[in-house]
């Protein structure tokens, strides 16, 4: 296999179906593969596993979170080259596999490329690359995003793959540090593009913002407890600024800001179980990067 396109649902049949519906269009099945996991579906996402009988299905009853599903699924794939999408992310070129090899072939010592994510729900994919970048954009980063991105398979099998110590939101950084603590380089280009179809009202609207706040201060902490030789300074900074911005100007954000505070305190045996502090030179390199233009 040349590439394997790897997506982790929960209970969004119809997004998923429409992701792959169009990657069903697209690629061609005789070289790449498709994989899917089901984690802890409720609804009726599970009626798509016979009516799409060429892609592999996985699945877990319980609900394991969206990294723990990711570090289940990767190593089930085949492909040389590990393609992520989100459920409600599809890809705007019908050449992307063909694209991300050739830049991996460009590239030797890039381990991930990043790509362009355009955010937003469109009637058509013409009118969502409308909204994308017009001229070419190429650089090192320290990061990419979970919604769109290409990693090598002997790069993920270097690393110890997505977290199983965070649930959802930040384990693209663990992955990230990991990667560039083992000598690789990200690349972000946007000449390949995906379209993550949120609707950025919606999820203010049904509290999802104040989901995020919780979940990305709650694994920002386990980040620098697991990687920074010295997080205590990084860990107080952060609730410092989380405190200010959030906390003290939103009511639901105070509850959740101590509720985590709670949480971590109780984690914390378990987490450092996982702790495997990268060099100082890592730090240094992840903060001289360019950070993705979200």
């Amino acid at each position: 296999m040349q590439a394997s396109i790897l997506i982790v649902s929960k209970n969004r049949k119809n997004e998923l179906e429409f992701t792959l519906n169009v990657l069903a269009r697209v690629i061609d099945l005789s070289v790449h593969e498709v994989l899917v996991f089901l984690d802890g579906c409720k609804d009726d996402s599970s009626v798509l596993e016979d009516e799409m009988p060429w892609v592999n299905w996985y699945s877990s009853e319980r609900g394991v979170g969206a990294s723990a599903a990711r570090h289940q699924l990767y190593p089930q794939a085949e492909g040389q080259y590990l393609i992520g999408l989100d459920d409600d992310a599809h890809p705007l070129n019908a050449d992307f596999i063909e694209k991300t090899i050739r830049l991996f072939d460009k590239y030797p010592n890039v381990g991930i490329i990043a790509f362009q994510e355009v955010k937003g729900v469109y009637a058509s994919d013409a009118e969502a690359l409308v909204q994308s970048e017009s001229r070419e954009v190429q650089y090192y980063t320290n990061e990419f995003i979970g919604s769109g991105f290409a990693i090598r398979k002997k790069v993920y099998e270097a690393t110890n793959g997505f977290p199983v110590w965070i649930d959802i939101y930040g384990e693209e950084s663990c992955l990230s540090i990991e990667v560039i603590a083992k000598g690789f380089d990200i690349l972000y280009s946007n000449r390949i593009k995906v379209n993550h179809r949120i609707d950025k009202e919606v999820r203010k609207n049904t509290g999802q913002n104040h989901f995020r706040f919780g979940k990305q201060l709650k694994n920002s902490t386990y980040y620098f407890l697991v990687y920074y030789p010295s997080p205590l300074f990084r860990i107080i900074k952060l609730y410092w600024h989380n405190f200010r911005k959030y906390a003290l100007t939103d009511a639901k954000c105070f509850k959740i800001f101590f509720k985590i505070i709670f949480e971590v305190l109780i984690n914390l045996p378990k987490v450092f179980k996982y702790r495997k502090p990268v060099s100082k030179k890592v730090i240094i390199k992840m903060r001289d990067l360019s950070g993705l233009k979200f």
